[in-house]
């Protein structure tokens, strides 16, 4: 079971930039894929982005061109770079990770919060 720790969220204005970053722990991490989901209050939990263990990136329609996922696997820690934020990326951030061959997202962290002031 993978351990994932998130850090990074805070309060920003419309238009700033915060950085989320994920540590993660346990065997093989560096082939796992990880990704970032993220829940608003009253919304369920939405998919953000993801990338493989060999930084293949996918991102929600909705963040594409503001968000950047990133990985160092020497470090076994995940970034997201969020650049342009807007008061709908209110929401508490969740590091998710699943082994390579798997379509289960089974390790979760405990969430970081992300709220975005008009």
């Amino acid at each position: 079971q993978v351990q994932l720790v998130e850090s990074g969220g805070g309060s920003v204005q419309a238009g700033g930039s915060l950085r989320l970053s994920c540590a993660a722990s346990g065997p093989t991490v560096s082939s796992y894929a990880m990704g970032w989901f993220r829940q608003a209050p009253g919304k369920e939990r939405e998919f953000v982005a993801s990338i493989s263990g060999s930084g293949g990136t996918y991102y929600a329609d909705s963040v594409k061109g503001r968000f950047t996922i990133s990985r160092d696997n020497a470090k076994n820690t995940m970034y997201l770079q969020m650049n342009s934020l807007k008061p709908e990326d209110t929401a508490v951030y969740y590091c998710t990770a699943r082994p390579r061959f798997s379509t289960i997202w089974g390790s979760w962290g405990q969430g970081t919060q992300v709220t975005v002031s008009s």
